[in-house]
């Protein structure tokens, strides 16, 4: 049976009148036994002075023992001689005190309760041939602790009662601020997720964690963001070959063709299809590189080698819009990588250097191995270049920085943001240096495997 746990305001007006009911029990037992303390030290100092008064008259004036009932108020005494009673008070034999010297030695002060129902405090002293023994009621004294220990008992519950309402609204002032929050939360959907939780004090632990949920926030919101931008871009790309078929498969109907037109609307539609299948490939690339669904291989791979490889499959491309295409390699350069994901990078980036360089450009590929032990290798083109304000962004997933002029060259934007995520599976960078008119460089960084620092 699942029991509901009350609220957190309840639970702490409760923690708090638990813990300050506590304290108050332990004030009130140590006050109570304070005050006894001290009251019995008193009595027990006043009866050592009446012992000591009765001893002195004793000694000095033996017959005026008598008058110290009336004149000194001593009702409750007994003074021996030589084992036999010289005098004791009428009030001393009324209470049967004289049981308590037969059954206890009394040479400290100790309570003894009489056969008349009262409790007297009793001393003896004793001399070189008499002992004297004093009593005094303690009725006055337990009637102070008695009245003391009801005032300390109605004080507990009293003090419960205010801790549980002064906790309760105390409570309710310390939790106002996550009440806030969650009224603030409560109503940030999808559409207002720009909105942020009210901070009262960022440097308490509510700000702290109103301050965690906003970056929270931020993130989420940059994840929507994202996935819209992602989701509109997607649909254009996918809506632009659908569109350009259904197009050309209507025109085709309207009207009878020969057999070669017929061929030529298939192969555009087929050009089509063959967008749309990169595009789709493309797209599951990074989806699953992104949900880590790809498993790297690692093993260490000469990077010159890999980028001859890449480029002599490119070449046929470069040499349909008459580009030249140089490789350049130094000494041997071995990194530690999968070499099928670091292919598809450097395909990216070479495919995009052959895309946006014009017919009779010049495309220049070089790997090297530095002194600071990384293998780099930089492709550059004399294309137009990118204007340092989309430098940023052209890694992003369909971002281009001339839209209309991309689409017409057939990229979708996702050749760079798949290059990116290839290098830095690996370990690696990319980085890039360009200038408009003047073509672009760039260049991936990758360690090189642990053998060849000797050698860079």
């Amino acid at each position: 049976m699942n029991i509901a746990l009350p609220s957190v305001r309840v639970r702490l007006t409760l923690w708090h009148a638990g813990v300050l009911t506590l304290i108050v029990c332990i004030f009130s037992v140590a006050i109570f036994l304070f005050v006894k303390t001290r009251l019995y030290a008193a009595l027990d100092a006043q009866l050592g002075q009446n012992l000591a008064t009765i001893d002195r008259v004793f000694r000095e004036e033996p017959e005026e023992l008598k008058d110290l009932a009336s004149d000194w108020g001593l009702t409750l005494f007994e003074v021996d001689k030589d084992g036999s009673a010289f005098h004791k008070t009428e009030a001393w034999e009324r209470s049967g005190l004289a049981q308590a010297l037969t059954n206890h030695g009394l040479t400290l002060a100790e309570s003894w309760p009489a056969a008349d129902g009262r409790t007297y405090r009793m001393q003896k002293m004793a001399g070189p041939s008499h002992q004297v023994a004093a009593a005094i009621d303690e009725a006055p004294l337990r009637a102070t602790l008695k009245t003391l220990s009801v005032i300390l008992a109605m004080l507990i519950p009293f003090a419960t009662s205010l801790a549980i309402v002064a906790g309760y609204f105390l409570a309710g002032h310390v939790l106002a601020p996550v009440g806030a929050m969650a009224d603030k939360a409560r109503a940030i959907t999808a559409e207002s997720l720009a909105e942020r939780l009210p901070i009262e004090n960022s440097r308490d632990e509510f700000g702290r964690l109103a301050t965690v949920f906003n970056e929270t926030l931020t993130r989420l919101n940059d994840s929507f963001e994202r996935l819209r931008r992602f989701t509109t871009d997607a649909s254009h790309e996918l809506r632009t070959p659908l569109t350009a078929m259904r197009s050309v498969g209507e025109v085709a109907l309207r009207e009878i063709r020969e057999p070669a037109a017929y061929r030529d609307v298939i192969g555009s539609m087929l050009e089509e299809v063959d967008r749309l299948t990169r595009l789709a490939d493309s797209l599951l690339t990074l989806t699953r590189a992104e949900s880590g669904k790809i498993n790297l291989t690692s093993e260490v791979s000469d990077v010159g080698e890999l980028t001859r490889n890449v480029a002599d499959q490119l070449r046929v491309l470069a040499e349909e819009k008459q580009q030249s295409l140089r490789i350049e390699t130094a000494n041997p350069s071995r990194v530690l990588c999968d070499p099928a994901i670091l292919r598809l990078g450097l395909t990216n980036l070479l495919h995009n250097a052959i895309k946006y360089t014009p017919a009779g450009g010049a495309i220049r590929v070089g790997v090297n191995a530095t002194v600071a032990g990384q293998a780099t290798i930089e492709v550059q083109d004399t294309g137009p270049g990118i204007p340092a304000a989309h430098q940023q962004k052209v890694f992003e997933r369909f971002y281009r920085v001339d839209a209309g002029r991309s689409r017409d060259m057939g990229g979708v934007g996702l050749g760079l943001a798949i290059a990116r995520w290839a290098v830095e599976a690996n370990g690696g960078r990319i980085e890039l240096e360009s200038e408009e008119e003047k073509g672009s460089l760039f260049r991936v960084v990758l360690p090189l495997a642990a053998d060849d620092h000797a050698v860079a």
